[in-house]
């Protein structure tokens, strides 16, 4: 009974928590549009043109990112080409970076001055909504790829076997089989990459010009007019597709039978269908390299265009304006958060799927809220609730709107592993007298070790990287290096932009790889 008492009091405290970092910064953004024509932001030429410039460009971006990635998840999970988990470790270097850097790639490739463009002889501009479609893909095509071939991984087999002894044709299997599987989970995958690109302000800002989207209107609105009540209503429309996509995740879970035991697609040998995959795959991964390339490029030499000899003056010159006392400020906010969100996201998890009943729900429920709510509304609710506290312009709140930010994902993570493992444990302790501290400690940290390892990666990686949660809550002390590509494209300094690139991914892919070996350590 002490120890339901205990339990309960835990989760009310957690409940509490997300509370105040999460329901009241977004109760009080939307309380700040009171008093605010409405009506006259809505029906204003500029609003009605940024929403359907996001729509547009969003749609676009979506649907070919979709299928490109499907394909490409294919050719990894379905074929027995060589060195398809280098071609599927490769593609998800792009999530390592900023989506700014992505916009900043397409300049440097395809702009006025671009490689690509003087290369070839272009004459068409990469600016607008071509460059931010494009751009969009590079930076969402990673996630939907990593989803689908998760998806597909987990396609039994069987019904496959089946088919082919029954003499049914591939292109029937298909529409019979593959459709019906895929159709739930491709809502879900449509409706996160929409979301992505939707709520997205890094490649529009670095590449949109004058096709400016919402969440480029909401960033000049705030940080250029200051004009937090124009801001607040805007962001409130960011809420629409990611609420409806949060919605739709959570009313249409597929309630369908799931086997035990999976059994694997066989994959027939056939040289010419692996030659295919193996050349759609190399093509993919050339495309992705070449804004790597193009940072590694400038970082190295004197003036792009006009003095291409190999210097070091840029990364001088970058580190002279603070870049080094930047990126160590990225290192302690990454460090911050991952070790405080994986530990809260994951005893948040051990209560909502260990220890049923309605507080445990309402939990959840909160928990899982923030993949609802934009980095960008988010940043702007949180300027709006704790503006003279004594945490605004710290790196306490930078920390934990990163947390919150990023909550649900690693959450998610814990809440399904911890969930899958035998449920009797705590009633066995209890009868053995052994406390749940222990039990957590010494069976349930064990044996989701690797899961727990995945959530601090998610927390770092994503940290380093972000510019929109912590856009509006910096100061010149805490300011994340991210956010030097900003300042850097304003000045035209694309070289130092670059370098800050590769400082960011270097650091996550240092981190992804320990994160790698430790994976095989332990699982070994």
């Amino acid at each position: 009974m002490r120890r339901l008492k205990g339990s309960s009091s835990v989760k009310l405290l957690l409940i509490a928590f997300l509370t105040v970092t999460v329901i009241l910064p977004l109760i009080r953004m939307l309380v700040y549009m009171t008093g605010v024509d409405i009506s006259a932001i809505i029906d204003s030429v500029q609003f009605r043109q940024s929403v359907k410039n996001s729509l547009l460009a969003a749609g676009t971006g979506t649907i070919i990112s979709i299928i490109t990635a499907y394909i490409f998840a294919i050719c990894i999970v379905r074929t027995n080409m060589r060195f398809r988990d280098v071609f599927g470790i490769f593609a998800a270097l792009p999530m390592l970076i900023p989506s700014i850097s992505h916009g900043m790639g397409l300049i440097l490739l395809l702009g006025s001055n671009g490689i690509l463009t003087r290369l070839l002889g272009l004459k068409q501009s990469i600016y607008g909504f071509k460059g931010i479609v494009l751009g969009s893909i590079s930076y969402a095509f990673p996630v939907a790829f990593l989803m689908f071939s998760d998806i597909l991984k987990y396609e039994d087999g069987s019904p496959y076997e089946a088919a082919a002894v029954l003499g049914i044709p591939k292109i029937s299997q298909f529409f019979s089989i593959t459709i019906p599987y895929l159709r739930k989970p491709l809502i879900s995958v449509v409706f996160a990459v929409f979301t992505l690109i939707f709520t997205d302000y890094g490649v529009p800002l670095m590449i949109g010009g004058r096709f400016t989207t919402l969440p480029v209107l909401m960033y000049q609105e705030v940080i250029g007019l200051l004009n937090f009540n124009r801001g607040s209503v805007i962001g409130s429309f960011l809420l629409i597709p990611a609420i409806i996509a949060f919605l739709f995740d959570i009313l249409n879970k597929d309630k369908g039978n799931q086997n035990f035991i999976i059994q694997e697609k066989f994959r027939k040998e056939n040289a010419f269908r692996d030659g295919i995959a193996a050349a759609y795959s190399v093509v993919v991964c050339l495309i992705i390299a070449l804004p790597f390339v193009i940072f590694i490029i400038l970082t190295f030499v004197n003036k792009y265009p006009v003095d291409l000899s190999f210097s070091l003056a840029n990364i001088a010159k970058t580190l002279n304006m603070n870049a080094g006392r930047y990126l160590m400020n990225s290192l302690i906010i990454a460090l911050g958060v991952s070790m405080l969100g994986t530990v809260l996201s994951y005893i948040i998890a051990y209560f909502t799927a260990r220890i049923p009943g309605k507080t445990s729900k309402t939990l959840h429920l909160i928990s899982i809220t923030s993949l609802a709510i934009p980095g960008l509304v988010l940043g702007l609710s949180y300027v709006l609730f704790f503006k003279g506290s004594f945490l605004y312009g710290t790196f306490s709140i930078l920390i934990m709107v990163n947390i919150i930010h990023f909550l649900a994902s690693p959450y998610l993570m814990a809440y399904n592993s911890l969930g899958k493992l035998n449920g009797n444990l705590e009633d066995v302790g209890l009868t053995l007298g052994i406390s749940r501290f222990f039990i957590i400690k010494d069976c349930l940290i064990p044996q989701t070790k690797l899961t727990i390892l995945e959530m601090f990666s998610y927390f770092f990686v994503n940290s380093m990287m972000t510019i929109s949660a912590v856009s509006f809550l910096n100061t010149v002390k805490n300011r994340p290096v991210s956010l030097m590509i900003t300042q850097f494209e304003a000045q035209l300094f694309l070289e130092g932009a670059a370098f800050v690139s590769l400082l960011i991914l270097a650091c996550n892919f240092a981190v992804k790889c320990l994160v790698y070996v430790l994976r095989k350590k332990l699982d070994g």
